[in-house]
């Protein structure tokens, strides 16, 4: 009789595949209250690993940490009419405080725009003092109607970049090089996951925005998942709270804005972008363990050389793991490794080290071959690389393969019944993406013809991507 699988395969129930992944790799549980996550070790250390990546990449934009509090007094969210209106349905409100009924209702921030132009207008005075340019690392709360483990969290963990700036040009193109040098550049080159990026139609804009950038993914399941935004939020939020500076021509100005973020939900993104009926594929440039280096047996020569080689990898750069647990049965702890995804397992037993080898798996490429132990620094290092190309490779030709061009609402409804579907947004229009949302189709974004990010919304030659999505 044949052993059911660990997992739920993909091809039965790809929302249960996912569960059962998140909860065998042990990367969260559901908290108490509906909505909410614990993130185990694990999953923490997948985020810990994104967090250092992104915030590197923040500050080589010139953009430095700060915090701001958690609770916002409702009053400043009614500044910005449009914004508030976008986040009500979410927010939640602390009414009592102390034993006491609040004299003014507090908000759990949802996006902290509102509190940060609060100081921006206090430590703003003159063109000196910009461009103005902030990042803080957080949680927020949304309250979630659907929730799903990282994709959708009452509360999650993210960054919020917030700048001002003398212009709407340097505004713009500050929010454009955040789009394309922190998140493009994280996403493809350590998230190995091939996101697309454009613009969003004026009906999926950030709420008090004129321009959101915004980065889509296809997922293994042909759906599709925001994967960050950075938005150009014009005078909106300066003019609410009355941001101004002194101008080198001497006159009194508004300052420009951006704001830009991404989340937890990049941890989603990862399970569902590179996991497979095995578990998880993490890419070499992001994974907190590089290398794990098994002993089969607990010969004592044997645990000597994992020990050993272990100790050769980690001198080499290799994020390693030495797994010398042979209390517990060798191919348990294989499983483990494989549904956690770590890129490469070094498995040494007696006959191994009898024939100067190390058996060498691959989890992403998969297969198995010895290699000799004075060489296996070198050929993990070569394997960790190949391995990072090859699923950014896989993540474009899925996407290739999935993405269809059609020319009117029942082919594009069609289209993202498997994948994408590319239509011209001067065929499809506000209307036609009205129609397309009434069938749980949504515009992902506008790119143009070649695939770069429009400068508008109605520039000739715009296509709609259009897609379901998380």
């Amino acid at each position: 009789m044949a052993k059911a699988p660990i997992l739920t395969p993909q091809a039965d129930d790809f929302p249960r595949w996912y569960q059962d992944l998140i909860g065998k790799a042990e990367l969260a549980d559901n908290g108490p209250v509906r909505g909410t996550m614990v993130i185990r070790p694990y999953g923490y250390a997948l985020w810990e690993r994104m967090q250092s990546e992104v915030d590197g990449r923040i500050k080589d934009a010139g953009a430095q940490n700060a915090y701001f509090p958690m609770f916002i007094p409702e009053n400043y969210l009614t500044r910005e009419a449009e914004h508030v209106e976008g986040f009500s349905p979410e927010l939640a409100v602390v009414t009592h405080g102390g034993g006491k009924k609040l004299e003014e209702p507090v908000v759990v921030r949802p996006t902290s725009e509102t509190i940060i132009n609060e100081y921006f207008s206090k430590w703003v005075q003159s063109y000196r003092d910009l461009p103005l340019l902030i990042n803080q690392w957080a949680n927020v709360v949304r309250w979630e109607l659907r929730p799903r483990v990282f994709l959708r969290t009452t509360e999650f963990l993210w960054q919020e970049g917030h700048t001002a700036h003398v212009s709407y040009e340097d505004a713009r193109d500050y929010a454009a090089r955040i789009h394309r040098e922190v998140y493009g550049d994280f996403m493809r080159n350590v998230l190995a996951i091939d996101v697309v990026l454009g613009r969003k139609t004026a009906r999926e804009r950030f709420a008090g925005a004129i321009n959101t950038l915004t980065l889509e993914a296809m997922m293994g399941d042909g759906k599709a998942l925001q994967m960050g935004t950075s938005h150009e939020l014009g005078q909106n939020f300066a003019k609410a709270f009355d941001t101004q500076f002194l101008a080198d021509n001497g006159e009194r100005e508004y300052v420009w804005q951006t704001s830009w973020g991404t989340s937890t939900r990049m941890v989603g993104g990862l399970i569902l972008s590179h996991g497979d009926d095995n578990g998880l594929r993490v890419p070499p440039r992001l994974a907190p363990t590089q290398a794990v280096v098994m002993a089969i047996k607990g010969d004592e020569p044997v645990v000597a050389a994992v020990r050993e080689l272990g100790d050769r990898l980690k001198a080499a750069g290799v994020r390693v793991v030495v797994d010398d647990k042979t209390d517990t049965p060798f191919g348990r702890r294989a499983v483990d490794w494989e549904l956690k995804g770590v890129p490469v397992r070094l498995e040494i037993g007696p006959r191994d080290l009898e024939g100067g080898t190390a058996m060498l798996a691959r989890r992403i490429a998969g297969g198995k071959s010895p290699v000799p132990l004075d060489s296996v620094v070198e050929t993990v290092a070569s394997v960790l690389e190949e391995d990072q190309a090859l699923l950014l490779t896989q993540s474009a030709e899925r996407r290739v393969a999935r993405t269809v061009d059609v020319a009117s609402i029942d082919e594009a409804v069609e289209a993202a019944a498997t994948g994408w579907g590319r239509i011209p947004w001067a065929d499809l229009g506000p209307e036609g993406e009205a129609k397309l949302a009434e069938q749980g189709v949504s515009v992902r974004c506008l790119v143009t013809a070649d695939g770069g990010v429009p400068e508008a919304d109605d520039q000739p030659g715009n296509i709609a991507i259009v897609a379901r999505a998380y």
